[in-house]
């Protein structure tokens, strides 16, 4: 053996149990972060078809209008980080999740107020905007409070645990809003996207804070990225299928005059929460490369099924199989990135880990609308096929 040689990553083996006291305050949290990202999950598909069907925009204005909130979150990722290093991770919990509850707020607004399409559509984008600062703020509080609370050697349990919660959240609330939507409206939406937030925000109130780094100095953001960026590109290219599916599907359905798109993306959902939970452990045991290749083929696959599919039920289990393949993504890189900073650096680490998955939903939004309507939305899919077999590549390289 090469003594001289870099050292490598070991994988871990299967984390401890926890103990009675973790799991309720992990628990807690899983829950914090779920409620708060129903405010991502439930409007993504009713936003498109309320600025399409209602309001009459095109689907480059859409795109714009979903892609902003996480070009906002991107933005104020590292700042979010900070906060949480220096103030506390319950501090960034309780600044974000109000402003999570003000973007339903400007949904509803949006949906009641007797304005011309230009003005609702204007309530819109302010919401997403807040949307971006609060999203910003409370996941990243989340993560940083669970691996201060149950420690960095279970950071791959955490970013699991917390993962099914956010994904989850997006996956479930998106057929939540559709059926919402259909019911009672676009208020429907903007109502249950306010009251969401403010359900974790009593959750956060009934739990104790963990200690500070204590380290005020102000990190770089192009140091921490430098060490974080493979990891962080290999999530961002395999986010895009995501971001397609949570914003195009439902008019993909549109427009081949196919019905049950809420079912197609609960099923994404279900395969997504099924592999998580079965395999939460397995980029710990067999390292994050190594299941992230394996993943973003399976993902690939599941992408051009979409894109094939001549009917709805080939077009669900393309939904499925992406779901699938996608599920172990963010927890295979996301214990990469964070092994490579030291601890008093986490929170940054993390927030920035985290801004490439919102940076790919901030560019795909609008990249995809703008060759959706070029193309049709089936090309949604042909980009994301494309973006899975390109984050494979890489993850290859490393």
């Amino acid at each position: 053996m090469n003594q001289n040689a870099p050292p490598k990553f070991k994988a871990a083996s299967r984390p401890a149990p926890l103990s009675r006291d973790d799991r309720k305050s992990l628990i807690k949290q899983v829950l914090i972060v779920f409620f708060g990202f129903l405010s991502v999950g439930l409007p993504l598909p009713p936003i498109s078809l309320y600025i399409h069907d209602q309001l009459g925009f095109s689907a480059g204005v859409i795109g714009f209008a979903i892609g902003i909130q996480s070009v906002v979150t991107v933005l104020t990722r590292h700042r979010a980080g900070t906060l949480s290093d220096h103030h506390g991770a319950r501090y960034a919990i309780r600044l974000g999740l109000p402003l999570s509850a003000l973007a339903g707020l400007f949904y509803l607004l949006a949906a009641t107020l007797p304005l011309p399409a230009e003005g609702k559509l204007t309530l819109l984008l302010i919401g997403r905007v807040a949307l971006g600062f609060g999203e910003s703020l409370f996941i990243t509080g989340a993560m940083s409070w669970c691996i201060g609370r149950l420690g960095p050697h279970r950071t791959g349990l955490v970013m699991s645990w917390q993962g099914i919660a956010m994904y989850s959240a997006i996956g479930l609330g998106a057929p939540i809003g559709l059926a919402v939507y259909a019911s009672i409206g676009f208020a429907g939406v903007g109502a249950l996207a306010a009251i969401s937030p403010l359900i974790a925000l009593g959750i956060a109130y009934a739990i104790p804070d963990v200690p500070v780094s204590g380290n005020t100095e102000r990190t770089p953001f192009y140091k921490v990225i430098g060490l974080i960026w493979r990891s962080g590109t290999v999530l961002f290219l395999a986010t895009i299928p995501f971001a397609g599916i949570t914003g195009f599907l439902a008019l993909t359905y549109v427009e081949r005059g196919w019905s049950g798109a809420g079912i197609a993306l609960a099923a994404f959902s279900t395969g997504f929460i099924f592999v998580r939970l079965v395999g939460s452990h397995l980029p710990d045991r067999f390292g994050g490369a190594r299941v992230a290749m394996t993943s973003l083929a399976i993902e690939a696959l599941g992408q051009a099924l979409i894109w094939l599919s001549t009917s709805p039920m080939l077009a669900l289990l393309g939904a499925l199989v992406t779901g699938i393949g996608f599920s172990l993504i963010f927890p295979s890189m996301g214990v990469e990135a964070t092994r490579r900073v030291p601890i008093e650096q986490r929170g940054r680490a993390v927030a920035n880990f985290i801004a490439f998955f919102d940076l790919a939903i901030g560019l795909t939004a609008p990249a995809v609308g703008y060759a959706a309507g070029v193309f049709g939305y089936g090309a949604t899919f042909v980009i994301g096929a494309v973006a899975a077999i390109c984050a494979l590549v890489l993850a290859m390289s490393g």
